[in-house]
């Protein structure tokens, strides 16, 4: 089959969960479009079944803001005639959905039917789209796409609370490749994080507000005023500016490592001891499903997709929103024992295989294949 990927080519979430569908659908035996306006951040490697399209949007001084969706529509229109591209699976509803239906309807022009399959993941239904400028157009996108799937059931909730959606909505969850998560570092390099009687505690995100960074750094103060600890902050974005001065303020700069965005988040996984996510929501929780899978128990809020994803009491813990001092007692718990640790390690693996990415590809397949011969009957000579 021959597919279009669109998605937003960045560390985020929805970014990397598109990429790394599509990578996999590519070892499948699929032929894998990805049309997007900067090369995608995993997508390493082009070859044979992978192929990189780039939507260019010229400068024009009449507009203030450049209209990237009509870009991607007519880009979308271009590769689907030049490819024979047959569906299109758009990830993040505003703008992909809306300018993929906009391709559509230019297609249908010229007798070409392609199906479009959106997936859903989470601000762009919960806080942007909700947003009353866009909510019409968010509605109308899902409605019109001819397959509808989101990362958790909590997500699929929302959408339906938040807008009035006449289309099937499919849970595909999130996935982890379990392959590419098999450690193969010496114990020589944990020692650049930290020494061995250190526990290390990672953070990864966006540093976006919804992350609740300031928790982060007040869990581990609690942390390391009892045991000995590291803690490890990944990613880039507009708390970090503030994170660095509060744990200047608190005196522990000594004790936290800002690594920016990194290529080597396998590396810090790796002999991380416990991951913390005390976001106040999450669709999903994919930084919290890739540390599972690198044996890292999760300490996590209670919201979202979180609990369909850390299991309480068995791969970490989960607490309410703002609850510092819970989720630093349940931190402990698990550190404290290094046999108690040991086991929490051990059940965050077990955890992270129910995500596991021969399992989950293959649903999308499926919708794939349901989508295209519910059209073919529908549409015989267009598809």
């Amino acid at each position: 089959m021959k597919i279009g990927i669109v998605c937003y080519p960045t560390f985020g979430g929805s970014g990397v969960v598109a990429t790394e569908l599509g990578l996999e659908l590519s070892r499948r035996g699929h032929e894998i479009h990805f049309i997007t306006y900067s090369q995608p951040v995993r997508l390493e490697l082009l070859s044979n079944n992978v192929h990189f399209h780039e939507v260019h949007v010229p400068e024009y001084p009449l507009f203030h803001y450049q209209p990237y969706e009509l870009a991607l529509s007519s880009k979308l229109v271009d590769m689907v005639k030049l490819h024979g591209i047959q569906l299109l699976h758009v990830h993040y509803a505003i703008p992909h959905a809306y300018a993929a239906y906009m391709a559509q309807q230019m297609l249908l022009d010229e007798g070409i039917l392609v199906p479009i399959v959106t997936t859903l993941h989470g601000t762009d239904i919960t806080l942007v789209g909700s947003h009353p400028f866009y909510k019409p157009a968010v509605a109308f996108s899902i409605n019109k796409s001819d397959a509808v799937t989101s990362v958790s059931e909590s997500l699929k909730e929302d959408t339906l609370r938040l807008f009035n959606i006449k289309k099937d909505i499919n849970v595909v969850p999130n996935f982890i490749d379990l392959d590419r998560h098999v450690n193969n570092f010496t114990d020589c390099q944990r020692a650049m994080m930290a020494e061995d009687h250190e526990r290390i505690i990672t953070h990864i995100s966006n540093f976006r507000e919804v992350k609740q960074i300031p928790d982060v750094i007040k869990i581990f103060y609690n942390i390391q005023k009892e045991i000995p600890a590291k803690l490890m902050m990944v990613g880039e974005g507009p708390e970090k500016e503030g994170a660095e001065i509060m744990v200047e303020e608190l005196g522990i700069s000594d004790k936290v490592i800002f690594f920016g965005n990194s290529n080597e988040i396998d590396r810090i996984l790796c002999f991380s001891d416990l991951f913390l996510l005390p976001s106040q929501t999450e669709s999903f929780g994919l930084a919290a499903l890739e540390a599972m899978a690198s044996g890292v128990p999760v300490i996590s809020t209670n919201t979202g997709g979180l609990p369909e994803v850390n299991e309480d009491g068995f791969s970490g813990y989960l607490s309410d929103v703002n609850a510092v001092e819970d989720m630093t007692r349940n931190a402990l718990q698990i550190l404290r024992n290094s046999a108690t640790l040991s086991t929490f390690k051990a059940n965050a693996k077990v955890q992270s295989k129910k995500f596991d990415i021969h399992k989950v590809v293959p649903k999308y397949e499926a919708i794939y294949e349901e989508t295209l011969n519910r059209l073919m009957v529908a549409f015989p000579n267009m598809i």
